[in-house]
């Protein structure tokens, strides 16, 4: 514990207090001025909840008995909380609530006061989605998306976010004379003035230092990617050699963080030929950028880079989320132009073709947020990546959001230094054009299912045709692509599929090495028409599911041949170290 003569005086705190209200000031005169010239002027309700819960209140008055049993459920409830709290007769049981990690200290439920605070937001939340989720009279995309929002003002009100109802906070005030609320202005300045959350301590990283290090070299580039071949550790390795295709949505380093998490420099000791392709961040340059341009310029350009530079007849494919689809996309492509040799196998990380149940980002997808979104990214060509990293975070606003407000800002709590949040927090820009295409023709129209609805450089498509063996991974507790969703995959190929289920969610469950046992994955050889057959009839395997995966992919790789050296092959060469120039461009 710090020594009492180390706290600031009340004169410095004043000082410092007067300094950050002069800050704020200045940035509320800034942003007022920035609104200004951008000439970005919404409309009093851009998301049409206005209209969302017009809706819920016509569903609720319809049925006024179920309503008021509702109430009169809630206020039995109630009463029991509170007679259980004031001590008297009756013998009436506490209703159980559950745990709630928000709530997880003991204060919470050793102070009487505050355990009734918490155990009241408890009980009105519960009831309050579950209203909703009784109400008839609307169908599921209102309901989903009414739902979606309730949830977030829930969670907003929940009384461990404010000063004054959070007894962890109450005592970090008084034991620090309030040092932790102005530590934690000071870090809500900070963050408002680069407009993003900090989860991490950012200082702590450094790509090409400690994240992004594996040795390698970028190969080939174009005005999309950057190839990045990375430095064998084998002798010899696998002919056919193995290109990742990362979501352009996130930096291609969650492939590549510390070397005992990295996926990369785990292939590449395994004995494969490594390639990676690295996304420009998007700007004015690539504000054309369509679905087909990342077909064509990226993943067709790439693997023709390969097949040339190494003399071989096909390559290994990973596609990563996006990326996953949009290899879909290629691979149909590519079948009907009769090339679909050049790839021997496919595997896909967290992927969707089909649109129809795929969770809580299909909120984010109707006409309102479409509008939204192109007024947002109109004047620029492209959509900052703060706006899409809001919104993956709102899916698990209590982890990702109001978790660090907590710490962040009413505690004042140092940063903690942690790889994978620095990587959640290097947030990419993406092309308007292809955001738009991607959002309303996939998540909202279900379009790449459907034989011929879709056209790529004027052939059109159908996965059906697609015989490529695939390998489809999906995480158990994914919240972006649900497992249940990339399970479509296996419905919509006509070549060999495996399927393989691993533990925790869409990056742990594939950052999962093999040195940490830290989750299991589960397989079923059947592969049965549903994925809640697939689950009742999967074997459960523990540790690290990256060997199950190469034990597929070996006896496709053909025969051993020397190691290459990066660089060395027709058309690839030595352009500068890895992990280049692409992935290091900031947001603006």
């Amino acid at each position: 514990m710090a020594d009492a003569t180390d706290a600031p005086s009340a004169a410095e705190m004043m000082q410092r207090w007067t300094w950050l209200a002069g800050k704020a000031q200045q940035m509320l005169m800034e942003f007022s001025t920035k609104e200004a010239t951008d000439g970005i002027v919404l409309g009093p309700d851009p998301l049409g909840l206005a209209e969302t819960w017009g809706k819920v209140i016509s569903a609720a008055a319809s049925d006024p008995q179920r309503l008021a049993q509702l109430q009169a459920d809630y206020w039995r409830d109630a009463l029991a909380l509170w007679q259980s709290f004031a001590g008297l007769p009756g013998g009436v049981a506490r209703p159980d609530l559950g745990v709630d990690k928000r709530f997880k200290a003991s204060a919470w439920s050793e102070m009487p006061a505050f355990d009734f605070i918490k155990s009241s937001y408890l009980l009105a939340s519960r009831y309050m989605m579950q209203a909703l989720g009784m109400l008839d009279g609307l169908d599921e995309k209102e309901r989903a998306k009414a739902t979606f929002y309730t949830r977030q003002f829930v969670d907003a009100l929940s009384p461990s976010n404010y000063l004054i109802s959070n007894p962890e906070v109450l005592q970090a005030t008084i034991e620090t004379g309030g040092e932790n609320l102005l530590k934690g202005t000071e870090a809500l300045l900070n963050d408002l003035s680069r407009g993003k959350l900090t989860m991490t301590d950012e200082a702590a990283f450094e790509v090409g230092r400690n994240v992004a290090a594996t040795p390698g070299t970028v190969v080939f580039e174009n005005r999309l990617f950057q190839l990045i071949q990375y430095a064998p550790t084998t002798a010899n390795v696998a002919e056919t050699p193995l290109i990742i295709f990362p979501p352009w949505i996130n930096k291609f380093y969650i492939l590549d963080l510390t070397a005992e998490k990295s996926f990369i420099r785990w292939c590449v000791g395994e004995g494969l030929t490594v390639f990676v392709v690295s996304w420009k961040n998007a700007d004015a340059s690539i504000a054309d950028a369509t679905t087909e341009t990342y077909v064509t310029e990226g993943f067709l350009a790439a693997i023709d880079a390969v097949l040339a530079g190494l003399g071989v007849k096909s390559v290994h494919v990973i596609g990563y989320c996006v990326a996953g689809t949009t290899l879909a996309m290629t691979l149909a492509l590519m079948a009907a132009r009769s090339e679909a040799a050049k790839v021997k196998s496919a595997t896909f990380f967290t992927a969707q073709v089909d649109f129809s149940e795929c969770g809580d980002l299909a909120v984010f997808t109707d006409d309102d947020h479409i509008a939204l979104v192109r007024e947002l990214s109109a004047e620029k060509g492209y959509l900052d990546g703060r706006y899409m990293a809001t919104t993956f975070n709102m899916l698990r606003a209590n982890d990702l959001i109001w978790n660090y407000v907590v710490n962040n800002y009413l505690l004042g709590k140092d940063y903690i230094p942690f790889d994978l949040l620095y990587w959640n927090s290097d947030a990419t820009n993406v092309p308007a054009k292809w955001h738009s295409e991607y959002i309303s023709g996939l998540y909202r129209d279900n379009k790449l299912v459907a034989p011929g609805a879709l056209a790529i450089a004027g052939t059109a498509i159908d996965l059906a045709k697609v015989k490529t063996p695939v390998y489809v991974q999906a995480g158990k507790e994914d919240h972006i692509a649900p497992a249940k969703s990339s399970y479509k995959l296996t419905r919509h190929f006509s070549g060999p599929v495996t399927f393989m289920l691993a533990g925790s969610g869409h990056i742990a469950g594939v950052v999962n090495p093999p040195s940490q046992k830290k989750y299991q994955y589960w397989t079923n050889e059947q592969l049965p028409d549903t994925f809640e057959a697939f689950v009742a009839g999967a074997a459960e395997h523990p540790g690290s599911w990256w060997p199950h995966w190469l034990s597929w992919l070996q006896p496709m790789s053909g025969r051993s041949v020397p190691a290459r050296t990066p660089g060395k092959g027709k058309g690839l060469a030595a352009i500068e170290p890895a992990p280049g120039r692409y992935v290091k461009e900031k947001v603006a």
